[in-house]
């Protein structure tokens, strides 16, 4: 799992695993139109800007006490977009994503990972259903203005209508609407992880045409596509018996491993729900007494994993969410008789 799914709003690829806390600042007025905007007027927004504007910047996430970093190029033409994003610390990596395609360059080993990452349906269609959970769930509050990367920025809260997800506070970009800022919440209030520009240029002349012949330029690499299968749970023989509420099924793959013969074929199956901001994926495999031992249950910022033995199958729950809401969907999931 990555960062929230508002940075999805984005379209950025970024890891967000750490933690931080900001310096508090005081807050200009709120104006009575930005007041008045709803849950889904704000994101819709933010979706919009993300989607149609190019710019250029920095981007930082902190969570959990280390701190990552990437360049971003964004640009679109009309119904195509196209991102790249260059890791400054860590491994070094560029990611690129065309649509729906994502190419992924690791130097170091010279390989390239090829994937078509079909979207998830969570924004904006979860806004424009008539079932909503995004606005059942989370309640916007504005609550000021405040400078983030020398632009000025609405602040909003999202703040949750249960225990089950987490709130945000988010920096959106007064003229455009763009994303600039965003800090997941716990219950308390307190800063789990952070994500933000530190700098950037907004509708800069980045080059469509460049960023496409980086993104072809494969030569001297070898290429590997993940292969993934799509279904169902019901088919695979799962279900879940108890949905935690505002938790829809988005999606269901396999990733198929190949067995020996007369033996049952061997897969890892993810499972994707999101309330429409958080997200989270169980992913089943048949159980190895070599490789799962005890059951785990770990933190990195807002993202939680769990860990446990479904008679012959292990389960590893991931989410931006806290532990009860993990462990609700871990202790929900059952084998079909």
């Amino acid at each position: 799992m990555r960062c929230a799914a508002l940075l999805l709003l984005m379209t950025l690829s970024v890891l967000a695993t750490a933690q931080t806390r900001t310096a508090a600042t005081v807050p200009a007025a709120v104006d009575g139109e930005v007041a008045q905007r709803s849950v889904s007027e704000w994101l819709l927004r933010m979706h919009e800007a993300a989607r149609r504007r190019a710019y250029v910047g920095t981007f930082v996430v902190s969570a959990g006490g280390s701190m990552s970093s990437a360049r971003i190029w964004h640009v679109c033409d009309g119904a195509q977009q196209i991102e790249r994003v260059e890791s400054l610390s860590g491994a070094p990596r560029s990611t690129f994503r065309r649509n729906d395609q994502v190419m992924t360059f690791l130097s170091e080993s010279r390989v390239v990972v090829a994937e078509k990452r079909e979207s998830l349906g969570l924004f904006p269609n979860f806004l424009q259903s008539n079932d909503s959970s995004i606005a059942q769930f989370y309640q916007a509050l504005a609550s000021g203005r405040e400078r983030v990367a020398g632009f000025e920025a609405d602040v909003l809260q999202l703040r949750p209508a249960d225990s089950w997800r987490f709130g945000y506070r988010v920096w959106s970009e007064r003229k455009t609407g763009l994303l600039l800022k965003l800090q997941t919440l716990d219950g308390a209030g307190q800063v789990l992880e952070q994500a933000a520009f530190s700098e950037l240029q907004i509708d800069v002349p980045v080059s469509m045409a460049k960023l496409n012949q980086m993104m072809d330029n494969t030569a001297g690499y070898q290429i590997e596509t993940p292969e993934l299968v799509k279904t169902t749970a019901s088919a695979e023989g799962w279900v879940l018996k108890d949905v935690v509420p505002g938790f829809k099924s988005m999606s269901c793959y396999k990733r198929p491993a190949g067995a020996a013969a007369n033996a049952r074929p061997e897969h890892t199956l993810q499972w994707i729900f999101s309330d429409g901001l958080a997200s989270v994926s169980l992913f089943v495999e048949a159980f190895d007494p070599r490789r799962h031992v005890q059951p785990v249950s770990l933190a990195l910022g807002a993202t939680h994993t769990l860990t446990r033995r479904i008679g012959d199958w292990w389960l590893t729950a991931v989410g931006e969410v806290p532990a009860l809401t993990l462990a609700a969907f871990a202790q929900g999931l059952e084998r079909k008789k």
